[in-house]
């Protein structure tokens, strides 16, 4: 059974830093595209990935929101990804989700998302 946990969510000040995990069970992350999206308060869960690494040719790809300011990154040993997300401002507030295409080889961005985790909330307020 394939499975993905978020979590490293919680409270932060403006112009603070978080780094959420994504760690996988039944797949190999390394083997697939993974991205990060989020929902926020009160709207759809956005469509489009925040950010997204590819399996194998080592693309990523970031929305213009948070470009400069977060970092997404694949640790293999651990089958985890991660994203760095700094210089908070209140409108990154929102559950944060993972997800992937489930495409052996796939690259960002992706197709499709059919597996999600359950989402770790970010609140970022003072």
């Amino acid at each position: 059974q394939v499975q993905l946990e978020e979590s490293g969510g919680g409270l932060v000040p403006p112009g603070g830093s978080l780094r959420l995990s994504c760690v996988a069970s039944g797949i190999s992350l390394h083997d697939y595209a993974i991205g990060w999206f989020r929902q926020a308060p009160g709207k759809e869960r956005d469509e489009h990935s925040l950010s997204c690494i590819s399996a194998r040719d080592g693309i990523i790809l970031y929305e213009d929101s948070v470009k400069g300011r977060f970092t997404i990154s694949r640790d293999a040993d651990k089958n985890t990804v991660y994203l760095q997300m700094n210089n908070l401002a209140p409108e990154d507030t929102a559950v944060y989700y993972c997800a992937t295409d489930w495409v052996w080889g796939s690259t960002c961005p992706m197709g499709y998302s059919e597996v999600w985790g359950q989402g770790t909330l970010v609140t970022v307020s003072s």
